[in-house]
């Protein structure tokens, strides 16, 4: 089951009955940009997740500013665009470098479904290698999804503080070097990041039009961390971690976990 899927091999298969296309196109400056770019052109066959409404669960005072959401209200939301457990593949994509599409795929592993993979270079490289849009919505046909829920995947807050400093215990912060730093928090209430953490920004997964690195490359990314026993991997709020996940995931490396609410849950206890 590759992880990744190329503009070309998308189109080819559109037809696919087993096939349900997620548009996961979102901006954290505008929560709906995402949703009215959608409605005005899209994959034809797409259906429109939102990070807010669908792929988080509403903000809480400790949790994070995008805590996961209700297994059952989620399982719901995908068996209404046809997505059927173990059996559909899901190809998700946005125009981020993986920010939100990569949330869906790792949601989706999480709810035991694996059958998942992102669309590389996303929307911008499907527009350049000039395949067709429309702004039709697709005919809903209701699938079956029961979720098998992975615990092991996530850890919260308590599981971090006793773990992080442990032998074979990787911390990874996501965020851009300069949030790592305390040097510019846009969004967060404190500047810096949880002690201990080391920083691989999410967006060298992917190169500056959006697509995957080679395998070889995300091998690379994380020789570092070759003896680590155990990785837990944050960022903000627990979305761009997801494209470091799925990097490592295409690098082998199986014993990553998330830290869900990441550093908004982490500073919440601290202001």
């Amino acid at each position: 089951m590759t992880l990744i899927v190329s503009p070309e091999w998308l189109n080819e298969h559109l037809e696919d009955e087993d096939l349900v296309i997620v548009d996961c196109r979102f901006s954290l400056a505008d929560s709906e940009e995402g949703a009215r770019q959608y409605q005005a052109s899209h994959i034809p066959g797409a259906s429109y997740l939102h990070l807010n409404r669908d792929l988080s669960a509403p903000v809480a005072k400790h949790g994070g500013r995008h805590p996961l959401p209700d297994p059952a209200e989620l399982s719901e939301k995908l068996a209404s665009i046809g997505i059927n457990s173990g059996k559909t593949l899901v190809v998700a994509y946005d125009d981020t470098r993986f920010a939100f599409a990569g949330r869906l795929w790792w949601l989706l592993q999480y709810m035991g479904h694996s059958r998942a993979a992102v669309l590389d270079g996303g929307w911008g490289g499907w527009l350049s290698a000039g395949y067709g849009t429309t702004n039709e919505l697709p005919q809903k046909i209701g699938g079956n999804f029961l979720p098998e829920i992975q615990v092991g995947m996530v850890v919260d807050i308590e599981t971090v503080k006793a773990r992080k400093d442990l032998p074979g215990v990787a911390l990874v912060d996501s965020r851009d070097r300069d949030r790592y730093l305390g040097e510019r928090e846009p969004i967060d209430p404190i500047a810096g990041h949880i002690p201990g953490a080391v920083n691989y920004p999410w967006k060298d997964a992917t190169d500056e039009g959006g697509k995957a690195r080679p395998a070889e490359a995300q091998s690379q990314r994380w020789t570092q961390l070759d003896s680590a026993e155990e990785i837990i991997v944050y960022c903000g709020s627990g979305v761009t971690a997801c494209t470091n996940l799925l990097s490592l995931e295409i690098a082998g490396k199986k014993n990553s976990k998330l830290y869900a609410g990441s550093w908004s849950d982490w500073c919440s206890y601290l202001v």
